[in-house]
């Protein structure tokens, strides 16, 4: 599977989503076909009531998360937080929020209509320390050391050069600055069938890590305390519901891979700069 056949799907996939939120249609998938009529149950039930009420309702429709970084990664007021793939800004505006005025929320997203379905629920939502950019995920488009946090949500698994991803998120962290991302993972092997369909590539499946590639790749790029804790495991039914529309045999492959991927969030730290003494 070629990094710009991915990248293409992914972009399409998203890009699609994000105009029928805007014409009023019913809430996307992520990992399933909306004409389908059911929404595949990783993207279902991630944020409280009180949570929905804080940003507005198009943010909401647009979440095609597997998680709620934001309920995870205990964000302090006056921190510095970057989204990667911050999608229509659910997660963004409920990290400004919580950071405060004194505290700035940026999203990173490469599709411009979700880019601009972001740019208008920054506008409904009223706030004033958030800030959407261009760009992929692969490259940041920010300084080195400038981030206290980042999160994701259900985006990494997208890419198709992870090793790059992870190294540009260790570099643009301040020493000490923490990885706080939710995420599929896999536990176990994959068949071959999945790992080769774009549908699944761009539906947050195929692209999956397993949990010893996560913790190894996050390690090379120089990650510490690095952990994963599972937050939901997709049984049979999960399983035929994400693998429905793809053109697989949904019975046998649901079966394979029941109870292998889950939704979990990956906690990882930038170790923090030594100081140096001088011995007398």
């Amino acid at each position: 599977m070629s990094t710009p056949d991915v990248k293409e799907a992914v972009r399409e996939k998203y890009g699609h989503a994000a105009l029928r939120v805007k014409s009023g249609e019913s809430s996307p998938c992520c990992c399933g076909d909306a004409s389908a009529g059911s929404c595949d149950p990783i993207t279902s039930n991630l944020y409280d009531a009180t949570q929905e009420g804080e940003v507005p309702d198009a943010a909401i429709e647009a979440s095609l998360g597997c998680g709620n970084p934001t309920a995870l990664a205990k964000l302090k007021a006056g921190e510095i937080v970057l989204d990667l793939g911050s999608g229509g800004g659910i997660d963004v505006l409920l990290s400004a929020r919580r950071v405060g005025p004194t505290g700035k929320a940026y999203g990173l997203d490469m599709t411009d209509e979700m880019l601009a379905l972001a740019e208008e629920n920054k506008r409904k939502s009223g706030l004033t320390n958030v800030e959407f950019l261009k760009g992929e995920i692969e490259t940041i488009p920010l300084p080195d050391n400038s981030i206290d946090v980042i999160i994701s949500n259900c985006v990494i698994n997208l890419s198709g050069d992870k090793d790059r991803v992870f190294n540009e998120a260790f570099r643009v962290l301040k020493p000490g600055g923490r990885f706080a991302v939710s995420d599929v993972v896999v536990r176990g092997r994959v068949p071959a069938e999945i790992k080769k369909s774009l549908e699944l590539w761009a539906g947050c499946v195929a692209g999956a890590l397993s949990d010893y590639e996560y913790v190894e790749k996050l390690a090379k790029s120089g990650f510490e305390k690095i952990d994963i804790e599972a937050t939901r495991v997709y049984d049979v039914d999960d399983a035929r519901a994400f693998l429905s529309n793809t053109g697989l045999d949904v019975d046998s492959l649901a079966k394979q891979v029941e109870g292998k991927f889950i939704s979990a969030f990956v906690r990882a730290n930038k170790p923090a700069a030594r100081s140096c003494t001088t011995g007398i």
